[in-house]
């Protein structure tokens, strides 16, 4: 029951992070495109590349600090559903152009900051 007690704990921390994040830059950016769930999106990935590093290489949390962690706060900061949701809402405004920009700005700078970050470590640590 402990590691579910921690996914739980993390993820209030994450989904608020995003909500604040996401908030923020909704507000500086304006609704026209979703920059604050690309943003998550990229610095969540590049975050999971850092612990993942880290956990691998240099530091062995116990589960239930991996599960709060990887999980529980940048399982709920990330937002798939919401960048999901986002690329539809494009679609049905006719903006297509703009829609298929943000798929592949989500997914080139998530894939980008997943390996920046696990290089990133790499490359500090050794």
């Amino acid at each position: 029951m402990r590691i579910p007690l921690a996914v739980a704990a993390g993820g209030a921390i994450g989904a608020s992070a995003r909500y604040l994040l996401v908030d923020g830059l909704d507000l500086w950016f304006g609704a026209g495109f979703p920059v604050g769930t690309l943003a998550v999106n990229a610095v969540g990935s590049f975050m999971m590349g850092v612990l993942i590093e880290v956990t691998a290489l240099v530091w062995s949390p116990s589960p239930e600090l991996r599960a709060l962690l990887a999980v529980g706060v940048l399982g709920s900061f990330t937002t798939v559903s919401a960048f999901s949701l986002d690329v539809l809402v494009l679609f049905e405004r006719g903006v297509s152009g703009l829609a298929g920009l943000y798929l592949a700005a989500s997914v080139t700078l998530s894939l980008a900051g997943i390996y920046a970050g696990m290089r990133l470590l790499r490359l500090a640590l050794s």
